[in-house]
C-alpha cells in the first residue's frame, strides 16, 4: 500500500496536465500557461490534492537542466564565441541597469536599502526554462532575436554566483564582501576552465567507446551520466546546475554523436519541463494573492514594464533594430526561476521580511505566467515596427547583418524549398530570396527564413550577406533569370561557392563560364537516379553503380550531352515554369 500512496501524487500531475494542456490546445493557447494553471489547481494553495511542492520543484529543476543541455547540443563553440559582444557586452548590461532600475522602484515603495538590492538582483534574470522553451516552439530560436535571447540569458545564468554570494551578507551573515565575490568568482573561473579542458580531452573518446558496444541503453546512460555530472560539477562551484548542462551540451556538440544524444534526451526534457511549470504554478499562493491583489498587480507592471524598456533600450544601443529590440525586451521583461531561490534565500538570511518575501514570489510567479502574453505582444509589436518601416531591403539587411558562414538559397519553388528542408535536417543556417510575395509569406509560415528580394540584384545579395555566406545555391526555372542572379552574385562576390539549378546539359558550359562553381541539369539527374535504381534492382552492386553515375558527371556531364541523350524535355512534355 506504501507503493500506492507513492502513486498517487504522481497520477494526480499527470492527470491534471493532461486535461488541463488539452483544454489549452484547443483554444490555441501555449501549453506552458496550461501547465501553470494546472500547477495552480492541484497545489497546496488550490485544491491540495499535491501537497509536497519542495519534492516536485527538486525534480522539476532537472527539466531545466535538460532543456539548457539541448540548447547547448544545438550550439558551438565557435557560436558562441562570436556572441561574446552580446553575452558579456549587453548581457552584463542588462542585469547591473535593471537591477539598479528595480531597485531605485523599491526604495521608491518604502523598502529598505538591503530588501531593495535584494529584490533587484533577484527580478533582474529572466525565466531561461520558459522564454528558451517557447522560442523553440515558435521557431525564432535560430533568428536574430532568438540569439539575442539566447546571450542575454546565457549571462545571466553567470550573474547567479555573485548573487548568490551577495545575498546572505546583505543579511549580516559573512564576512567582507568584496572577498566572498573575489573567492566565488575564482571558484566558478577554475571550475570553467577545467570542465572545458575535461570534456575537450575525454568526452570523445569516451563516447565513441560506448557507441562501439552497440547497446542503446548504455549510450543513453553515458549521456544522462555526462548531463547531470557536469550540473553537479558547477553546482558544487557554486554555479548554477543549468550552466554547467548548458556546458556538456556544447561539448556534445563538436561530436559526431549531437544527433544521437539529442534524441535520448528528448522525452526527459520534454516531461520534466512540464512538471517544472506546474511546479511554479503550485508556488502561487491563491489567498495572499487575494488580500494583496493591488500590490502583486503594480508590482509585476512596474517589473515589466522597467524590464522591456530597458532591454529594449539596451538591444537597441547594441545596434539592433527597432522590431528585434521590441521583440527581446518583451520576451525577457518577466522574472526568472533563479528569483524564487533568491528571494528564499534572503528570507532565511534575514535580508528580505516574510510578508515582503511572499509577495515577491508571487510578482515572480505571476510575471513567468505572463510569458505567453508577452511573446504574443512582442511579436505583434515587433511585426508592427517592421511593416512601419515599409523597407523590406532594409529588414533583410538588419535581419542577417550578424549572419556568419551561412547559405544564401535564390528561389523558394519546389526546389528551393526541398534544398531549405536539407539545409533545416543538417541544422545550418541559411537566408532564403524570392520575387513572389505570397511564396514569401508562405515560407516563413513555415518558419523558413524567408525574405522578399531580386536574387539578380547585387544590392539585394549584400544585404542578404553574400560576403558572409559559405555557398549561394540558385535555384530557379527561368534560364534568364538564373544568368542574370549568377552574374549578380559573381558582382557581389567573386570567391563564394554557387551551385546552381539548370534545365539540361545545353547550360551547363555557359552557366560554368559565368562563374557557377557547379552546375546541375534537373532532367539529366533524374535519369541518372533512375537508371541507377533499375541497376541495384538488377542486382549491380551499389558501388559498381555509384562509379558508373560519376562516370557520367564527369566533365560537366559530356558524355552524355555529346550522345545527344541529354536534349531539353525530351520526354515531350514541358515542365511548368515555377519560381525554384
Amino acid at each position: 500500500m506504501e507503493e500506492a500512496h507513492l502513486l498517487r501524487p504522481v497520477l494526480i500531475i499527470l492527470a491534471a496536465a493532461i486535461v488541463v494542456v488539452s483544454l489549452f490546445r484547443r483554444v490555441r493557447v501555449t501549453p506552458v500557461l496550461g501547465y501553470l494553471v494546472a500547477g495552480v489547481l492541484i497545489g497546496p494553495h488550490g485544491l491540495r490534492m499535491v501537497n509536497d511542492v519542495e519534492a516536485v520543484e527538486a525534480l522539476a529543476e532537472f527539466g531545466v537542466v535538460f532543456l539548457l543541455f539541448a540548447i547547448g547540443l544545438e550550439l558551438s563553440l565557435g557560436r558562441l564565441f562570436a556572441m561574446r559582444r552580446h553575452v558579456f557586452g549587453m548581457g552584463t548590461l542588462q542585469v547591473v541597469v535593471c537591477a539598479a532600475v528595480i531597485a531605485a522602484l523599491a526604495r521608491l515603495a518604502g523598502l529598505g536599502m538591503s530588501e531593495a538590492l535584494v529584490l533587484g538582483g533577484g527580478l533582474a534574470l529572466s525565466s531561461t526554462a520558459v522564454v528558451m522553451r517557447m522560442l523553440q516552439d515558435d521557431g525564432v530560436m535560430h533568428t536574430r532575436a532568438g540569439r539575442m535571447a539566447l546571450a542575454v540569458l546565457l549571462l545571466q545564468d553567470l550573474a547567479v554566483v555573485p548573487l548568490l554570494t551577495v545575498v546572505p551578507l546583505l543579511g549580516g551573515e559573512g564576512g567582507s564582501m568584496a572577498r566572498e565575490l573575489a573567492v566565488a568568482a575564482g571558484k566558478a573561473t577554475l571550475a570553467l576552465v577545467l570542465i572545458m579542458a575535461a570534456g575537450r580531452l575525454l568526452l570523445r573518446p569516451v563516447l565513441r567507446g560506448v557507441a562501439a558496444a552497440r547497446t542503446p541503453e548504455l549510450f543513453t546512460a553515458i549521456t544522462l551520466f555526462v548531463a547531470l555530472g557536469v550540473s553537479w560539477a558547477t553546482a558544487l562551484a557554486g554555479l548554477s546546475m543549468a550552466l554547467g548542462a548548458f556546458l556538456a551540451g556544447l561539448l556534445i556538440s563538436e561530436t559526431e554523436y549531437r544527433h544521437q544524444v539529442e534524441a535520448d534526451i528528448a522525452p526527459f526534457r520534454g516531461l520534466l519541463l512540464a512538471l517544472f511549470f506546474m511546479a511554479i504554478g503550485m508556488g502561487i499562493d491563491v489567498r495572499l494573492l487575494a488580500g494583496n491583489a493591488h500590490l502583486v498587480a503594480a508590482g509585476v507592471l512596474a517589473l515589466l514594464a522597467a524590464k522591456a524598456v530597458v532591454i529594449t533600450a539596451l538591444a537597441r544601443a547594441f545596434g539592433q533594430p527597432w522590431g528585434t529590440a521590441v521583440f527581446v525586451g518583451f520576451a525577457l521583461a518577466q522574472a526568472g526561476e533563479f528569483g524564487f531561490v533568491l528571494v528564499t534565500l534572503a528570507r532565511e538570511a534575514g535580508a528580505l521580511g516574510e510578508r515582503t518575501g511572499g509577495l515577491a514570489l508571487l510578482v515572480v510567479a505571476l510575471s513567468i505566467a505572463c510569458t505567453p502574453l508577452l511573446m504574443m505582444a512582442g511579436r505583434a509589436a515587433s511585426s508592427r515596427v517592421h511593416r512601419a518601416s515599409g523597407d523590406p531591403q532594409g529588414l533583410l539587411e538588419r535581419e542577417t547583418h550578424d549572419l556568419r558562414r551561412h547559405a544564401l538559397v535564390l528561389g523558394l519553388g519546389r526546389v528551393g524549398r526541398t534544398v531549405a528542408q536539407l539545409l533545416e535536417a543538417a541544422e545550418r543556417e541559411y537566408v532564403a530570396l524570392d520575387r513572389d510575395p505570397e511564396v514569401v509569406a508562405a515560407g516563413r509560415a513555415r518558419k523558413i527564413p524567408a525574405f522578399y528580394g531580386d536574387g539578380s540584384r547585387p544590392e539585394v545579395l549584400r544585404a542578404a550577406g553574400v560576403e558572409r555566406a559559405s555557398a549561394v545555391v540558385i535555384t530557379l526555372d527561368d534560364a534568364e533569370s538564373v544568368t542574370r542572379a549568377l552574374h549578380a552574385v559573381r558582382a557581389a562576390d567573386h570567391d563564394v561557392p554557387v551551385i546552381v539549378r539548370a534545365r539540361d546539359t545545353r547550360s551547363c558550359g555557359p552557366l560554368t563560364a559565368a562563374g557557377a562553381t557547379a552546375v546541375v541539369p534537373e532532367l539529366v539527374e533524374g535519369s541518372l537516379q533512375l537508371g541507377g535504381r533499375l541497376l541495384v534492382a538488377l542486382g549491380v552492386a551499389e558501388d559498381a553503380v555509384e562509379a558508373a553515375l560519376d562516370e557520367m558527371r564527369r566533365d560537366d556531364y559530356r558524355r552524355l550531352a555529346d550522345s545527344g541523350l541529354a536534349r531539353p524535355d525530351e520526354d515531350g512534355a514541358a515542365a511548368p515554369k515555377e519560381h525554384g
